[in-house]
């Protein structure tokens, strides 16, 4: 994995303004774009930060429960919960990275207004107030932590995710029902079938935009896959960069279904909701856990319908427990970049 160094800014961040590398600038680490939400993201920035040092995580804002949720309805600010989740990640595995991963994740417990709140959620808030940037008051956070990254959020205004679900009545099983809210969709009974979001055609943040025409490669997944990853695709600005970048699209799968959300999910499936949310993107590999795969020939076929290629791996924990290990998968992230 590189142990290369990049030209910071004056955050401590990689430098969002320099220069496409030029080809033949072999010793330049691989720029690197993850997007998702939550834990899903968590875990590929966790992975990535083992291989690049020039990595951007692009977040989703449409989080409306707990700290995010009450801090977002008092203040009118994006909800900072994913933002703090992913710099969180990129903390370094030393004891300042260590400690202050664990600061900005602490959550307070009381019988007061306090109780729930994440430190971290509080410290990008007054970062947010004092600075008027969002963007900013997220790398003098990266800054503090000493994040091996940047963060930024996909879209510059707070979005509502509104599902389409099929058989939230079990008596009324074909019947299809709309859910608002992040939340709610996310712990829906029903199947969800299709996404939007509120407002619709909302407007990206010019710093994502950039990163993903700017990248090597961009990551999908793993994550809730309607509330965490297919959203970036429903942000018009952010969407198009996606679809038109030169960069090469990596797909990494669950490792098995979300209750709710994707109850009854074949891995296959996540392409092919993936391909009717963005029929134009392109996907160059697919990754999923050897053992989450019952079908490869199936799931391969898939890849192909995408323009891609499957490539397993063990990325699963140890234990069996339907997480991603961060250092199985980042291996497997290395091996799919540097070949």
């Amino acid at each position: 994995m590189s142990g290369n160094t990049q030209e910071r800014d004056d955050h401590g961040c990689a430098d969002p303004d320099r220069p496409a590398a030029d080809p033949g600038e072999d010793d330049l680490p691989p720029r690197v774009v993850a997007l998702g939400g939550g834990h899903g993201l968590h875990a590929s920035l966790s992975a990535l930060r083992r291989v690049t040092t020039d990595l951007t995580g692009v977040v989703t804002v449409a989080d409306d429960g707990g700290s995010s949720g009450r801090l977002r309805r008092e203040l009118g600010v994006l909800p900072p919960g994913d933002l703090r989740m992913a710099l969180a990640a990129l903390c370094g595995d030393d004891e300042w990275g260590h400690t202050w991963s664990e600061v900005v994740q602490h959550r307070f417990q009381s019988e007061g207004e306090l109780h729930g709140h994440a430190v971290g959620n509080l410290l990008i808030v007054a970062l947010w107030e004092l600075l008027g940037d969002s963007v900013a008051g997220l790398d003098w956070v990266g800054q503090l932590l000493g994040a091996h990254g940047r963060v930024l959020p996909m879209s510059s205004v707070p979005l509502d995710i509104v599902a389409e679900v099929q058989g939230v009545d079990p008596a009324r099983p074909h019947d299809v029902t709309t859910v608002r809210g992040q939340v709610a969709c996310a712990s829906t009974r029903g199947r969800v079938r299709s996404i939007s979001l509120i407002p619709e055609g909302p407007p990206a943040s010019p710093q994502a935009v950039k990163a993903v025409r700017e990248a090597d490669w961009v990551v999908f997944g793993p994550g809730s896959w309607f509330t965490s990853v297919l959203p970036h695709l429903l942000v018009p600005d952010l969407a198009q960069a996606l679809v038109t970048t030169a960069a090469r699209r990596i797909v990494t799968l669950n490792l098995s279904p979300q209750r709710g959300e994707t109850d009854g999910f074949a891995p296959e499936t996540y392409l092919e909701v993936l391909a009717a949310h963005a029929p134009n993107l392109k996907v160059d590999v697919v990754l999923a856990d050897r053992g989450a795969v019952e079908d490869t020939h199936r799931l391969a076929e898939a890849a192909k319908a995408l323009g891609g290629r499957l490539v397993l791996a063990d990325v699963g924990a140890p234990d069996g427990s339907p997480r991603h290990d961060h250092d199985r998968l980042a291996a497997a992230f290395d091996d799919i970049i540097r070949n």
